[in-house]
């Protein structure tokens, strides 16, 4: 997966706290040593199937299992809510056991140590300034400094804009205390920057950029129950 971003895929990786989502939770994996099931789905399909949880009276409960059913199935039991009564509605997502000869490709990436790690400002705002770029250039430029200072930057053959954001709160000080004023840069696709910052939605603790300067881009998004790490490639211009 490290090697993914380096030849310029995007990874998102995400980090769900168990005892949060679930009162009950059994799981036995392949062994005592490997306890773990790794599956392969369509994330819009179980979208699509979980959109009932947002029905005005909500959901009861939720009870999701392993399920064979003539394929491998993530099976989700959803008892509603609906004013004095109640339903169960169930859903079956086909998904793909993984083997273990492939487990190796999908451990969390390898970050580099880091130039500059920053806390962003408002997603939304920062959502707001990077579709306005988007019409400019197909890509942008992320720079930050020690001093708290970030610049999001497009460029074309005509023109150069870009937006600066100062004061913001440092998250760490990477290999680099003594250059605070030196920025640290990555240029990156810029419809990709802007689906991170759609994850706005979850109300997030706090957003991180972290920038391994003239490599990637490692964006982090904290909220009490999920951890949401998306790593940007650099675009050579």
């Amino acid at each position: 997966m490290e090697e993914n971003v380096t030849v310029g895929k995007p990874v998102v990786w995400g980090v769900l706290e168990q005892t949060h989502f679930f009162k009950e939770y059994s799981m036995s994996g392949v062994s005592e040593e490997q306890n773990e099931i790794y599956l392969e789905f369509e994330t819009d399909v179980m979208a699509k199937s979980l959109s009932s949880l947002r029905v005005a009276h909500g959901a009861k409960s939720v009870k999701m299992k392993l399920t064979n059913k003539r394929v491998p199935c993530l099976t989700f039991e959803i008892q509603l809510s609906e004013l004095s009564n109640s339903r169960f509605c169930v859903h079956d997502i086909p998904v793909t056991v993984i083997p273990r000869r492939d487990w190796t490709a999908l451990q969390e990436p390898v970050i580099p140590n880091y130039d500059v790690s920053i806390h962003l400002p408002s997603l939304k705002l920062l959502r707001t300034v990077a579709e306005r770029m988007k019409a400019l250039s197909s890509h942008i430029v992320l720079l930050a400094n020690h001093e708290g200072t970030l610049i999001l930057k497009v460029e074309t053959s005509d023109t150069t804009v870009s937006t600066h954001f100062k004061n913001l709160t440092m998250e760490g000080h990477g290999g680099h205390e003594d250059s605070s004023d030196e920025f640290f840069s990555a240029r990156v696709d810029i419809k990709k920057f802007v689906q991170f910052l759609m994850s706005e939605q979850v109300n997030p603790i706090k957003a991180v950029c972290n920038i391994v300067d003239d490599r990637m881009l490692a964006l982090f998004l904290v909220h009490e129950d999920v951890i949401l790490h998306c790593f940007l490639p650099v675009v050579a211009p």
